[in-house]
């Protein structure tokens, strides 16, 4: 029979039972939320997205879901503290359109970046993270300016090795280590220029989601083209898109960059 919102809903209440938890269905937007009784904050998940992936993966997509709802719930409930912690900040890159406040209304802690994107911090938790706000800032004594060299100083530490292909007289490196901060390499500055000396052509940098980065040595146009494909596939399924728009790595600035066919790209004005 065919899955519709009511019978997930049940689905979902079924599996999501602890006496702490109110859960709640909104037939309007087709949405299911479960919140901490007490705090009222909680997760919010739009149904027809948990169908569509239900009817590709039966069980093991509502195990996933599952899993996620209670780690983010678990986070929700405890205080997290910086302090003791530094080992485990990290900046996680996202699009430029990402809210810049929590959905408790408090100010993430971010950096500028390019156009198309946006630095944010982040304490590791282990299965998951949690954004910097401003308040754990101030609340433990801390500046901005000590939260990013900590994060630069452990995005360093990172695993960077790449899987290599050729692709029509071009070459693309692939960073997927999924570690949650695969995005974030693009910030390492010293990956950046190793990859640059060993290019033979141009190089480009792509982040179409948070779970890979994409190194292409440009030699011919056919790799304008190639690397455009590849990024609007990745940036369509990734889970966490941030953008269909590769980047130009010229005198250590990135600048995005529109790939038109068979035509050099022109830098974003």
């Amino acid at each position: 029979m065919k899955m519709t919102s009511i019978k997930m809903k049940k689905l979902l209440e079924s599996r999501l039972q602890n006496p702490n938890w109110k859960t709640r269905f909104n037939r309007d937007k087709d949405t299911f939320r479960v919140e901490w009784a007490d705090t009222k904050q909680g997760i919010e998940i739009s149904l027809p997205g948990i169908i569509a992936k239900y009817e590709q993966k039966k069980d093991q997509a509502l195990d996933e879901l599952e899993d996620h709802i209670q780690e983010a719930l678990r986070i929700m409930n405890e205080k997290q503290q910086l302090s003791g912690k530094e080992k485990s900040i990290y900046p996680v890159i996202r699009a430029a359109s990402f809210p810049t406040e929590s959905n408790e209304g408090k100010a993430l802690v971010t950096d500028e970046h390019t156009a198309e994107t946006r630095i944010y911090y982040a304490l590791d938790l282990g299965k998951s993270y949690r954004l910097i706000d401003h308040a754990m800032l101030e609340e433990e004594g801390l500046d901005q300016d000590r939260i990013r060299e900590i994060a630069r100083f452990n995005l360093r530490s990172l695993d960077t090795e790449v899987k290599q292909d050729e692709v029509a007289g071009n070459t693309f490196y692939f960073l997927s280590s999924n570690d949650g901060y695969d995005a974030s390499r693009i910030l390492n500055e010293a990956l950046l220029e190793q990859m640059k000396a060993q290019s033979v052509g141009e190089l480009a940098v792509a982040v179409p989601h948070g779970d890979v980065c994409i190194f292409a040595d440009i030699q011919n146009a056919s790799g304008y083209d190639v690397l455009a494909q590849m990024n609007m596939k990745f940036f369509a399924e990734g889970r966490v898109p941030i953008t269909s728009l590769p980047f130009l790595y010229e005198d250590k600035s990135l600048e995005p960059i529109f790939i038109l066919a068979q035509n050099k790209p022109k830098s974003e004005q």
